[in-house]
């Protein structure tokens, strides 16, 4: 069973920056494919970024490219969501997610999901 438990969100004004970490247990990291996931109020949960397992590509939302960058480290089995020039739009809890599918965007593809993080960004 794999876990998976998010840090570092926030309040921040827009134009600013926020760095999400992901932390994962009880797999093998390396193998699960990662993406970030956002459920703003009243609005569906939508696909963020995604990294394959092993590094071997990255994807992002069309609203969120160009600001944000996932990463992730094996070693330390964190993926990470680096999110500058924050906008109030991207206002949402943020989650980050697992799948042993190769690539994939949407969320019924991911098996296992952290509680998420809340991300508020002020006018």
């Amino acid at each position: 069973q794999v876990q998976l438990v998010e840090s570092g969100g926030g309040l921040v004004q827009a134009g600013g920056s926020l760095r999400l970490s992901c932390a994962a247990s009880g797999g093998t990291f390396s193998a699960f494919t990662m993406g970030w996931f956002r459920q703003a109020p009243g609005k569906e949960r939508e696909f963020v970024s995604v990294i394959r397992r092993n590094n071997l590509g990255t994807d992002y939302a069309d609203s969120v490219k160009g600001r944000f960058t996932i990463s992730r480290d094996n070693g330390r089995n964190t993926v990470n969501l680096q999110m500058n020039s924050l906008k109030p739009e991207d206002t949402a809890v943020y989650y980050c997610a697992a799948t042993q599918v190769t690539w994939s965007t949407a969320p019924s593809q991911y098996k296992y999901w952290g509680q998420g993080t809340q991300v508020t960004v002020s006018s």
